[in-house]
């Protein structure tokens, strides 16, 4: 009996995980349009113009059509285009991250958003949350292209390093609606 209570147990973990864990939130972002305008604010902007870079500090906010970023600190990087102006490549951000879609929130140190590969990966207690529902991790990985994503528990893939939940695992929290008995 207790077997059969806890391999419901892990069904029902593992249901959740599917709905929530990482397919939510990268199903919900597949059709982000990364080619739209990037919009930046700070308090402070350092331009690197010989780097190829800018660096954005102080209650830094980014919008891309939507998605939102918000850090301490953010770092673009970008290739000189013919014409126009900046190909904005990478946004490095780190102190405080926080990328919301409409329906998620994911939390965590540092945030990577590779623009040409359409991949975002957070570090460092990364936090996914999707109304009561919550996911802790050390790193999550969301794919654009595919609408996949992955959370570790620890920022290297299982490896040792940072920690998300408790002992380097992923650990989560899923509501589960009330149902009714006859």
């Amino acid at each position: 009996m207790m077997n059969r209570i806890l391999l419901g147990a892990i069904g029902a973990a593992a249901a959740a995980l599917a709905t929530l864990g990482g397919p939510v939130l990268a199903q919900a972002l597949k059709n982000h349009n990364a080619g739209a305008p990037v919009d930046v604010e700070a308090d402070r902007i350092e331009v690197q113009d010989r780097a190829d870079r800018a660096i954005f500090s102080g209650n830094v906010k980014v919008r891309q059509a939507g998605l939102a970023l918000d850090a301490a600190r953010l770092t673009v990087a970008y290739a000189s285009s013919s014409g126009s102006g900046l190909d904005i490549q990478r946004l490095d951000a780190s102190g405080g991250v926080v990328v919301r879609s409409a329906s998620e929130t994911a939390r965590g140190s540092v945030a990577i958003y590779d623009l040409n590969r359409r991949i975002i990966t957070m570090v460092g207690g990364v936090t996914l949350e999707q109304g009561n529902n919550q996911l802790r991790g050390g790193r999550l990985v969301i794919d654009l292209n595919s609408g996949r994503s992955v959370m570790d528990g620890s920022a290297v893939g299982g490896a040792s390093g940072v920690s998300g939940g408790t002992g380097g695992r992923v650990t989560g929290r899923f509501t589960v609606p009330e149902r009714k008995t006859n």
